[in-house]
Order: C-alpha cells, then structure tokens, then sequence
C-alpha cells in the first residue's frame, strides 16, 4: 500500500501566508522497496480532514469518490484572512482499501483583502532621498525601527509579520534576523504587483519592549538597471518600507480578533545604514566605522543609537496589488569554498572556487583584525580569466565589486553584502594584507580559510536528475542546471553578471520545459507570467508582451512585436500546464494568450507574419558575426511563421482544455489554415525547405509542418545531409538549438542526434566542456581556442538558454516523457545510442517518482528498470520495439506505439537485445579537400 506523502496548497511553497481562501490540495505516492500490492495501484475515492483553527476541535471529514489527486478543489467555507487550518488525507484503492493518513499539513491564508492592511510605506523624512556619499546618483540604504511593548500574557500567542519592501529587506525582532529570505520581496512589475511576505515570528517576542527593525536598500526598485548605462528609479524615487505585526491574532473572525498591530506609521525611526551603496549592477560599500547597534534596546547602544535616529515620512499606499507569493524566496542554497588562490602575471590575488557560480562571498572578520582603521579591502568579481587577469570585459560597465572599509579593531563574527549578487567563478582581493612584502604564504592559507562563496538563487525543490556513462555528457547536464540555478534569481533571467540580468522572455520561452523537469518551477514561472500579462494586457492595447518581464526597457528597446520571444505568452502557460496538470496556469493566462494570437501578431494576407517585420530569429547562430547576433542562416520571418503555426496549435488545444469551445474550433482552423500557408510559401512539392538551414528543417519536423509523410522523409534526409555537410559542429542558434537533436531522433536518425551531442570542435555543446566550463555559454565559443573572450560586445559564460538539449536527454536518451498533463500517463521509450552504455532519469511528478534506468552490456544486452508511481501509467517501449514509423508528436505525443504495453504503478523490469554500435559513428560528408572526419572528434569517455 502506497504512503501518501502530507497534502501541499496550491504551488505554494509552504502554505503559510497563502493567498487564496480556497486553495487547491494535492498529495503524492510514495511506494515500498519491494511491496507487491503497490503494483497497478489506483486511487478510487479519498478522505479529507480539516481541522480549523476557528471552529470546535472536531475535525470537518469529507470522503470523495474521485481518481484525482492532484490540486482537488477545497472542500470545506473558504477560509479568511489569517485564518489556520490543519489537513490531512487518505486514499482509497479500486477495492476500496484506504491508506494509512497522511501527516497534517498546514494551511494559513494571509491577508486576503487590502482593507486587511492598516499599514503604511515609511521613508526618511530628508527632503530629497539619501544618497550614496560615493555614487551621488545611488540611494544609500536606510534603517527603520519601532520599539513598542508587549504584556506577559501576551508574549506565548501567535504573532506574524507581513512585510513588504520598496527595495529589497531585511527584517530583525530583538535583534535577530526574521526568515532567511535573500533579496526579498524580490523582483516584480512593482507598479502591478508588489510581493508581502508573513513570517512567523512568535518565538522572537518578549515581554516588555521589544524593537522590529528593518533594514532597505534600493534593490531592483530604484536601482540602475539595464544596459546602455541603464535607467535609474524606474519604480518610484524614495526607497522604504511597509510592514504589519500582529500579536495575538485572531482566527478569521474580526468580532473575536484581540490582536495588537504594530504597523509602520510616522512613529517609526530613521537612520542611514552603515552599508554606503548596494547596487545590483556594481556591488555595496560598506564601512565598518559606521555601524551601530540598531537593532535591539540595548542600554549599552542606545546613546549612539538614539544620536542616529530621525523621523520617517509616511508614503501613499501602494496602488499596485498586494501579493503573496506562490514561488519560494531566494535564500543562500549552497556554501563554496576556494580551490586556490592565484597570483596573476600583474601580480593581482585571485580567489579560485573552481566554479562559476551566482551569489556573494562571505568573510571572517578576523582575518581583518590586523588592518588598519579606515583601510580598504575590495572584491571583485569574474566568471572568466583572459591571459591569466580577471576578464572583467563581458561585464560592460558593471563594476561587480564590493567593498568593505574596517575600522581598526580586533573584529568578530562574518560579514558580506546583504542586497546584490555576482555572477562569477573567480574573486580579485585588493588590501586583504596591508604590508604587500608580508609571506604570500600566509596571506594566500588565510584567504582560503576565511572566505567562502554563499550559492544564491530562488529555492526551488529539485524534482529532476540524469546521469549516462560518459562523464562529459553528465558535465553538461550539470552545467545546465548550474546555469539555470544562477539565471533563476526572483525571475528567469539572461545572465546574473552584467549589466542586465533582466526576464528575457524569449530564453524562458525556449528552456521551460527543461527548467520544469529540473526544478519545481510552478510557483515561480506562474508568479512571473502574472506579471507578463498585466504588463502585456495593461501597459499598452496592441496585444505585444514586452520583450522582457519586468519591463524596464522603455527607453532603451523598442516594443515591437517578435516571435518565439513574445511566443512565451502561449507556450510557457502551456509547457507549465503539461508539466503539473493545473489547467489554472490556462485560466489565469488565457486573455494573454488570444491577445497575442489574434492582436499582437502583424499578419500579411496570408495570414502569416507581414513579411517586413524585424526578427531576432535564430538568435546567436554561430555562423552570426560577433557583433551581429540576428544576422542568422535561417530568415528570421520563416522562423517566425513555423512558431505562428505552434502557437495557434496550442491555443486551439488550451481552448479544448477550458472548454472553451468555440474558441477550440476557431483555432484548430487557424491552424489549418496558417499551416497551409506556410507549405505553400515555403515547402517545394518534393518537401525541400526554403532557406534550406538546420533550423529551418528542425522547426518544420517538430512543430509538424509537412503535408505528407513522403515530404517528411525527404526533409529528413536534407537535414541529415546537412548535419554531416556540418561535421556535425551545431549550426543553430536560440531557434533551432532546443530542436535539433528532437528532429533528428523524430526523423529516426537518433545516432546522428548523439554524433552532434558529442562533437567537440566550436560550435559544439562539448566543446566549452574541454575548455573548462562549468556553466553553459551564450555563445558557442564565448571563450576562444586561445583562451581570448570572444570579442563580441555581448558575452556571457553563465546563459541557460542552449543547454536545452538536457530536454532531449531527458526525454530521449533516458526516454521519460510525459504523456497526460500532469504526468498522469507517461512514456518510458529510451532511445540508446553513441557511446552511452548506460542512462538513467528520476522526476518528482506530482503523483510520484518517475524513473527509467538502462543499459546495455555483454554487446546487446539491454536492462531497462521503471518505476511507476501510484495512480498512474506508463507506456514502456524497449529500443527493439521501436519502428522506423514510432515517433513523438507535438508535446511528446506517441504518434506509433509500436509492440510497446501499458503498465501501472510498481516497479518493472525488461531485458531484450539491441546494440548501439551499429551506424557509429556515423561519418561526415567529405569535403573538397578533406576526405574524411578527424577521428579525434569526438569527446572521448
């Protein structure tokens, strides 16, 4: 019998603080080692209990004949703000035998009403904004404190904070640190959202006075952001605060509520921070001789603490929503230590972590105590060493420096920068030692035993792992997910180093269905595309996203509509929706998605794009000069045509889902209809693509443009041909990157697909492996073969967006794909090839684990294991099993079952025959001067 895992609302992270009164339950499977009667093992009915805080002790029970399990409606009254329940459940089997319950689980609505809310922003009182005394156009951040009282009775009853910042926060009671959320509230379109988060904060009271301190900085509200030098305030001119504690709160019903607030208002307190700037882009200053004991009514501070002190100025609500948010907060997720320090041929000390990472450093004060008062010690930060220095270039004038001035004593204790981030693998330290003729020894042992490197990113649950028998294919894997911890920081961005690391939406739009096996990315991705469409939808009337989200381009990028960028407003509601199985994402999205089908797109008379519309494209095709990314192999417009198609195939499909159909049938004839056109503008009767490019014939085989399967199979072959007539170097760029090895395997030429996998000459997903990468590239050869950065004004070594292949990997190699929205059904079908012997995939599917785990020894002994959770199937195909005809449709559809079966719940096990040595290495097409391939060409195990 399955044990079902505690119940989760919503995507929430953790049901505190949740913002709807009726959330949404679900729970997992999790099965025995060797259980028997877990195998084919379905849900028929289920039992809820609900225990609410505001109601007698007897539990609410509700039994529900039902298969579902996942985001079941909420059964009892909604709840209301502040409101505690606690709820538990149990499933029944076909023969109607229950489960053991579940552990109770949590649920606690925030502040569901803005009427809820009595407090107000606060900001320093000064006249004009307290500015950085070293970057006058920088806002230096301020602190804020209240000290009130609180009786002995009251001290033991539950207290919560509701926190908001205009910046970013920190917020301490007593003088200890509330939460451990980084950055917080974190990045929204602040001018429609803005994020509060609820703490929990009773076990931090006292009786008698208490101090609720809160420390802001300007953070993505007011800082400078974008390139070009950027914009400044974008979001408003003062930085500040708005929080609400309540102490003793009640359970929902205001009649009986007996709760004491402590609300920011004009009796609150001001003070300028000891940190002097924090800038995202450039990095904080922080002086020591400046600091305080600000955040406790301590006697032996409270003269030099009151001195500080000055009045704040209440601000106008905010007109913006009040959100609490679905994603999990930024927090620090990993501890890096240096590998090494380096003295560079400039005589520079470099810090080594061994890793391109994003984050901050941490520092041992002590390691300090021998400095001077008012010396400086500086950080600054690089993914990349040209020529043995620092390659700062990439950064463009984002100066990623920190800087730290002491203040003479003997000091205790750590300290880092609070309110910005770096992306970087190596550290330059200036004045870590006063004396430079001091043993390079011991300055080197004591840089590496007191500085470490805190990882940073959105704490997301890791739901998916791959692991092959070639090491370099598992380094690539795990660049990507590297890279796509780095770029997912409050939102999914393009880099976290220069000055940008802003929402591109095309680079989400191509990675969301890699990032969403990798992470639980619900949460987050929902939260940001509900900004995308306020931005979308309330911003402009036109129907065109801005080209990223949070828009804070206005000036510097024109809003023009593109394709596969603005496509992210109908693919990325759609992959979520296919990933977790809540049609909600549909709901919430789905005006977004028909403004920009049936409005944003300019069409010509054929219903496809007009034909002079500016395109990105096949953004960074290696072939594209340095400084030309969009000059690609493939027209941008056939691009942009082939994604039309997609998109209004899967409108037409999220219509049916919604059942909204009228809208279902509209679009499936849109489909048709723009389908047609695109064979005839661009496909010859034969099945030759114009344009004639890997990207082209890669789009047109996996959005299934062709008209018959004869023309199919000749693209087929011209793409092979192309593929070999490349070396297999790649020869894509954003657009046919994520598809390339899909088209192949679907064209069933798979070893062609993992011959182009482990290619190792530029352009290559091998080749910034053997350079030393430990991230994905922007570019195929960001860093040159003589250790030059490409020259390119625009270079990142820290870009998820073409370690899309891991979809592949996934989906192919170790062959689990989903099937059913949700994971509900799913396909286990590897595709063996290369020199992989073996491949494995695990993914936390909302019922359960999925796995699939394969090789192949002896020659042609193949042994596939699978793991099927709890109320679910899966369709297993062995490699044997597999025709010329067995391929996937659009969204993993199986197209050919084959000889393969169903099965249910339990663990499987297969053993057939099948090698993958035959047609490996498959060979290039010899060119007019070389008669064959380089043997040393391909990455080695």
């Amino acid at each position: 019998m399955p044990i079902l895992t505690a119940p989760t609302a919503e995507q929430h992270a953790t049901g505190l603080g949740i913002g709807t009164p009726t959330p949404r339950l679900s729970w997992r499977f999790v099965l025995g080692e060797a259980d028997e009667n877990d195998n084919d093992w379905t849900q028929s009915a289920y039992d809820i209990e609900v225990q609410r805080s505001n109601a007698s002790s007897t539990p609410e029970s509700y039994h529900v004949d039902s298969p579902d399990s996942v985001l079941v409606p909420w059964p009892s009254t909604p709840l209301q703000s502040r409101e505690r329940a606690g709820v538990r459940v149990r499933a029944f089997s076909r023969a109607g035998k229950p489960t053991e319950w579940s552990a109770w689980t949590a649920v606690e609505c925030g502040l569901l009403d803005r009427k809820d809310w009595t407090a107000v922003p606060i900001t320093s009182a000064a006249v004009s904004p307290v500015a950085s005394p070293d970057v006058p156009a920088a806002l230096r951040p301020l602190r804020f404190r209240k000290v009130f009282s609180v009786a002995d009775a009251t001290v033991a009853t539950v207290a919560r904070l509701y926190i908001t910042g205009l910046g970013v926060y920190r917020a301490f009671l007593n003088g200890t640190r509330i939460g451990d959320h980084e950055m917080a509230p974190g990045w929204t379109s602040y001018k429609h959202h803005l994020n509060y988060e609820t703490f929990e904060v009773t076990h931090l009271l006292r009786p008698g006075n208490n101090v609720l301190a809160v420390e802001v900085a300007e953070g993505w509200y007011a800082g400078r952001l974008g390139f070009h030098g950027g914009m400044r305030r974008i979001y408003g001119e003062d930085i500040g605060v708005m929080a609400q504690l309540e102490v003793g709160q009640g359970d929902g019903d205001d009649s009986d509520d007996k709760r004491q607030t402590i609300v920011t208002d004009s009796s609150w307190q001001c003070s300028p921070s000891a940190t002097l700037r924090a800038e995202i882009y450039d990095g904080e200053f922080y002086d020591m001789r400046e600091e305080t004991e600000w955040t406790t009514s301590s006697s032996s501070s409270s003269s030099t603490a009151e001195a500080t002190w000055s009045p704040v100025r209440t601000m106008a609500p905010p007109t913006a929503e009040l959100v609490s948010p679905s994603a999990p907060p930024v927090r620090v997720t990993q501890t890096v230590k240096p590998l090494a320090v380096i003295t560079t041929p400039s005589g520079k000390t470099i810090l080594d972590f061994g890793q391109n990472l994003v984050g901050r450093l941490r520092v041992q004060l002590g390691a300090l105590a021998s400095l001077p008062r008012s010396h400086q010690v500086v950080f600054t930060h690089a993914e990349v060493l040209e020529h043995g220095e620092l390659g700062i270039r990439p950064l463009r004038i984002a100066a990623c420096k920190d800087t730290l001035i002491v203040d003479g004593t003997t000091a205790t204790g750590e300290w880092n920068p609070n309110y910005t981030f770096h992306g970087f693998r190596y550290a330059q330290v200036e004045g870590f030692a006063q004396d430079q003729d001091q043993d390079q020894g011991q300055i080197k042992d004591r840089l590496l035993a007191s500085v470490v490197a805190d990882v940073l990113h959105t704490d997301m649950v890791r739901t998916g792992h791959f692991a092959c028998s070639h090491p370099k294919v598992n380094k690539l894997h795990e660049n990507t997910v590297w890279s796509m911890r780095g770029n997912f920081l409050s939102i999914p961005t393009d880099c976290p180093q220069r000055d940008e690391r802003l929402g591109w939406t095309g680079d989400i739009q191509v990675f969301c269905n890699s990032a969403n096996f990798l992470y639980n990315t619900a949460g987050m991705l929902g939260d940001w595309l509900r900004d995308l469409r306020a931005e979308q939808l309330l911003d402009s009337d036109d129907g065109v996203p801005p080209v990223v989200v949070p828009d804070i381009l206005q000036t510097l990028w024109p809003h023009a509509p593109l394709a596969v960028w603005d496509d992210v407003t109908v693919l990325a509601p759609w992959d979520l929706y296919r990933s977790y199985g809540d049609a909600g994402f549909l709901q919430r999205q789905y005006d977004s998605m028909v403004a920009w089908v049936d409005r944003g797109v300019p069409r010509g008379a054929d219903g496809l794009w007009v034909s002079t519309a500016p395109q990105l494209g096949d953004w960074l095709d290696p072939a594209a000069p340095p400084d030309k990314p969009e000059e690609t192999r493939t027209s941008g417009i056939l691009v942009a045509d082939a994604y039309l198609v997609r998109v209004t195939d899967v409108l037409a499909q999220a219509s049916a889902v919604l059942g909204k159909t009228a809208d279902a049938i509209r679009y499936t004839a849109d489909a048709h209809r723009v389908r047609a056109a695109f064979q005839n503008k661009y496909l010859t009767p034969a099945g030759l693509l114009v344009g004639d490019s890997q990207t082209g014939l890669a789009l047109a085989i996996v959005f299934d443009l062709f008209p018959s399967a004869q023309t199919r199979a000749f693209a087929a072959a011209r793409l092979v041909e192309l593929v070999r007539a490349a070396r297999f170097r790649v020869a894509t760029g954003f657009a046919g990157t994520p598809l390339i090895t899909h088209a192949l395997t679907r064209a069933g030429q798979p070893q062609m697909a993992y011959r182009m996998l482990l290619e190792t000459r530029s352009p290559s997903w091998m080749y910034p492996i053997l350079m030393g990468a430990t991230t994905i590239w922007e570019r195929w050869d960001s860093m040159l073969p003589d250790g030059r950065i490409n020259p390119g004004e625009m270079t990142s070594f820290n870009h998820y967006s073409l370690g899309s292949v891991v979809h592949w990997l996934h989906g192919s190699v170790a062959g689990v794909r989903c099937l059913e929205a949700g994971w509900r059904t799913f396909a286990v079908s590897p595709v063996p090839g290369g020199a992989l012997t073996s491949a494995e995939a695990s993914y936390e599917t909302a019922y359960g684990r999925v796995q699939s785990k394969w090789s192949i020894s002896d020659g042609d002994k193949f042994v596939l294991d699978v793991l099927v959770p709890a109320n679910t199937r899966a369709l297993v195909i062995l490699p044997h099993e597999r025709s010329a005809a067995t391929e996937e449709g659009q969204d993993g559809r199986v197209v050919d079952e084959g000889q393969g079966r169903w099965v249910g719940s339990g663990r499987h096990h297969y053993e057939s025959q099948w090698s993958s040595t035959a047609a490996w290495p498959p060979a290039a097409l010899p060119g007019l001067f070389d008669a064959k391939d380089e043997p040393d060409s391909i990455a080695a195990v």
